[in-house]
């Protein structure tokens, strides 16, 4: 897995370059009704799993309901639209993912939102995705299925979650590192690229880890690699894509909160400081590692930082592996 960002010592330039000002004026006594978190893909998947993790602990802690609203579609790309065009008051706030806040941005010649109308609050957690075929797939390596890739040039499939989600950027990468031609199948979430694989329409999925190890665990799917830097602790036995034949890939899926821009400072800090709590509460961090994933935390300007370095690093893997939005 990545380290976590270093922390560093941000000055006020620094934090309103980020859009934390000018702000709203918080209201008194908030939250004073319930909370909605815009979550950017459908009920089932992953993005949705750690979104209702994080939602019944931040409410615990804030005294108020945090209701998940799934708003699937486009990547994220329409729920970032309607997070960013939201009332600046405290009462949204947005499940950004590595898609929404990292690759979008540099994937699409043009958004309906500026990447700076939604603010860094925190980073909550990452994982790595996972390569899963059907267990009667011919497959048993990926070394074996990038060997007929190569042989049946854009004839085989490989299912995401959407066109500039991490799992399609994966993918791309993938074919770069291997020189290899497979052709991207979007669906609309995690749930719904499994139901895909298992009924045979695409031939290799990339999913978020979580989506897949319990079936993998069943026998329901069969995993070829990991796409992290190592293995996963909840599948062990699975080679990572670099020990694969591929050294230096690597790619890891984020997940972090983020706020309509000029919502009042004090509230973005309250909401920064329960997530850093939420993440050192034990049974929390154990439920989200049984998943596959690992909670992380930070301050805002770390999770700014943290954006502005992975978009970098993502617009590179675009721009090289010729990416684009289907």
């Amino acid at each position: 897995m990545r380290p976590p960002p270093p922390r560093r010592a941000f000055c006020l330039a620094a934090l309103s370059a980020a859009g934390f000002a000018p702000a709203a004026v918080a209201q008194p006594g908030w939250p004073a009704r319930p909370v909605r978190l815009i979550v950017p893909f459908p009920a089932g998947g992953t993005t949705d799993t750690l979104a209702r993790i994080l939602a019944e602990r931040l409410g615990a802690r804030l005294g108020q309901t945090v209701v998940v609203e799934n708003r699937g579609g486009a990547a994220g790309v329409i729920a970032a639209e309607i997070a960013s065009r939201a009332e600046p008051d405290g009462y949204t706030l947005f499940l950004a993912t590595i898609g929404t806040a990292a690759i979008n941005p540099h994937l699409h010649a043009r958004l309906n939102y500026r990447p700076e109308d939604l603010v860094p609050v925190g980073l909550f957690a990452e994982l790595p995705n996972v390569m899963v075929v059907r267990p009667d797939a011919p497959w048993r390596t990926l070394g074996a299925f990038l060997a007929e890739a190569r042989a049946r040039p854009g004839e085989l499939t490989y299912a995401s979650s959407g066109s500039g989600s991490s799992l399609h950027l994966s993918g791309e990468m993938l074919k770069a590192d291997a020189g290899v031609d497979i052709l991207h199948v979007p669906f609309r979430g995690g749930a719904d690229t499994v139901n895909q694989i298992l009924g045979g329409r695409v031939d290799v999925g990339m999913n978020n880890l979580p989506s897949a190890v319990a079936l993998v665990r069943a026998g329901q799917l069969r995993a070829l690699a990991v796409t992290g830097p190592v293995r996963a602790a909840v599948l062990p036995d699975v080679p990572t894509v670099a020990e694969s034949g591929l050294p230096g890939y690597a790619a890891t899926a984020w997940f972090g909160v983020q706020a309509p821009a000029r919502t009042p400072a004090a509230v973005v800090e309250r909401v920064n400081a329960e997530l850093n709590a939420i993440v050192a509460d034990s049974p929390t961090r154990e439920r989200v590692e049984d998943l596959g994933a690992r909670v992380r935390g930070g301050s805002r300007a770390e999770f700014a930082e943290y954006i502005r370095e992975e978009g970098e690093r993502w617009a590179a893997v675009i721009r090289r592996s010729g990416a684009k939005v289907d």
